[in-house]
């Protein structure tokens, strides 16, 4: 599907449906429409009591030409945002979808201040994973949308947004037995290839002898071996230098300590951080920030094979640090742990990682906010302000906590791997801060809740979601 803007005059327009956003106590879009079609809307209106309020939604017939009028209200003109914009333009794709309809146009205030997120939502609004279901025949699908009087350069920001997170979602939607380290190190060389970044990929013995055996032993346990994953995209000139890492579990089932059955349905979603960053790279290769960016992944399966580590291993990971091992389920900070030393090594201003790390960070803030850890108020709130203009909800947590940070100290390493129930999210962040390198900043975002939904709600579907993927890439866009 892709978004136009639209020029000519409106009755010049041809196609399925005319879409007109109208905000609370303030209708007045009405009259671009015409004196013919006004009077009959504003009767439809006063007999639905359509007031413009936020998620009010109608469907108008009109005739042959054009089929229907949606008409969206948008809430107090004054409260406008992104999300807002965002959402109404997946409630105008997804009632085509649902409808049938293949060409539509979308009137929205005169401004034009929100066609990027309009763009997203009209793109995002009528995603589906359905590569694996069997057809009778092709069904219609929404083809084209028209943004009347739509700004180009926002309107095509919005799409290599959305189709970076489109890209990311299909991702983690495919299942363990397609995408396994090798085949997700194959997709990262491809698209490399194809949008001109530099590719490295390190294979299970350069891993060991890189001394990443973090990486390493939490692979060894499968018989698709570990893939260690390292994208550039360099500009001429760059004014920052970032690092992005992203969590690559393929599958987990937890290894030696194995999950229950419940828990392993869904854990292809635990490369969520890996993909993201690969959608992330797809965008910033279109868009082309002045920033060096490194993406980062430690690509692993966590299985209970002959050859898996064990509670009680003592591994070293590649700054030198060695952990005990308390639980093998707890195997995402461990991959991790050497891939941030490596990121580290790259001597980058800024790291940031993107994990589905723990179940607690769920439990402490829900399914549908991120955990963000930071050694940088800076880098937070810039992340803050990232979070408020995409919808993609995060909220800080402490790393200052001496008394927690004592539960990831092990008497016969370094560290440990798992700082028990409590204040797990923050131990598990803390674990990772002891592998990147003083004087970096560094973010951490825990994406276990909102990178995977149970339901359809706006522009998501049940299923992957491509979180982080806009936050990031706003953040990058917006960071020199």
């Amino acid at each position: 599907m892709n978004v136009f803007s639209y020029k000519d005059e409106l009755n010049r327009f041809e196609g399925d449906v005319i879409s007109i956003i109208l905000f609370e106590e303030d209708l007045e879009n009405i009259n671009l429409l015409g004196s013919e079609i006004k009077g009959k809307i504003e009767r439809i209106l006063e007999i639905e009591n359509f007031k413009g309020k936020r998620d009010q939604f109608l469907k108008v017939p009109l005739g042959d030409k054009i089929k229907s009028l949606y008409i969206v209200g948008a809430g107090k003109k004054s409260e406008l945002n992104e999300e807002t914009m965002r959402r109404i333009g997946s409630v105008i794709s997804s009632n085509m979808k649902k409808n049938k309809y293949e060409k539509g146009l979308v009137i929205r205030d005169g401004e034009g201040k929100f066609d990027q997120p309009l763009t997203e939502g009209l793109i995002l609004g009528v995603y589906s994973f359905e590569k694996y279901k069997t057809k009778d025949k092709e069904e219609k699908k929404v083809e084209e949308i028209y943004i009347y009087e739509g700004k180009e350069d926002d309107i095509r920001l919005g799409k290599f947004l959305a189709e970076a997170q489109i890209f990311t979602r299909d991702l983690v939607n495919e299942p363990g037995n397609v995408i396994n380290p090798i085949t997700l190190s194959e997709i990262a060389k491809n698209l490399a290839q194809e949008k001109g970044l530099e590719c490295r990929i390190y294979d299970e013995r350069e891993i060991k002898e890189m001394g990443m055996l973090a990486l390493y032993s939490v692979g060894k346990g499968s018989s698709t071996p570990p893939r260690f994953i390292h994208l550039t995209y360099k500009p001429d000139k760059p004014k920052k230098k970032i690092a992005i890492v992203g969590k690559g579990l393929t599958f987990d089932s937890g290894g030696l300590n194995i999950k229950p059955g419940d828990y392993m349905r869904t854990m292809k979603m635990d490369k969520a951080g890996a993909c993201a960053v690969l959608g992330i790279m797809k965008a910033i290769a279109d868009l082309k920030p002045d920033v060096e960016v490194h993406a980062l992944i430690g690509a692993a399966e966590n299985m209970p094979g002959g050859n898996a580590y064990r509670p009680d291993d003592i591994i070293k990971a590649k700054n030198g640090k060695t952990i005990e091992i308390d639980n093998t389920d707890a195997e995402g900070r461990v991959t991790m742990a050497d891939v941030l030393s490596y990121a580290s090594e790259l001597e980058p201003d800024e790291i940031i990682d993107m994990a589905t790390l723990t179940g607690a960070c769920m439990v402490a803030l829900g399914e549908y906010t991120a955990g963000l850890f930071s050694n940088s108020d800076e880098l937070a709130k810039a992340i803050e302000t990232s979070s408020k203009r995409t919808g993609e909800r995060v909220w800080r947590l402490p790393l200052d906590d001496e008394r927690l940070r004592k539960k990831i100290k092990s008497s016969v390493a370094d560290v440990v791997n798992s700082g028990g129930r409590y204040g797990g999210a923050i131990t598990a962040a803390m674990f990772l801060e002891e592998f990147v390198k003083e004087g970096i900043k560094w973010a951490h975002l825990d994406i276990a809740g909102p990178a995977y939904s149970k339901e359809n709600f706006y522009y998501y579907q049940k299923g992957a979601t491509g979180f982080g993927v806009r936050l990031c890439l706003d953040y990058i866009l917006n960071s020199t």
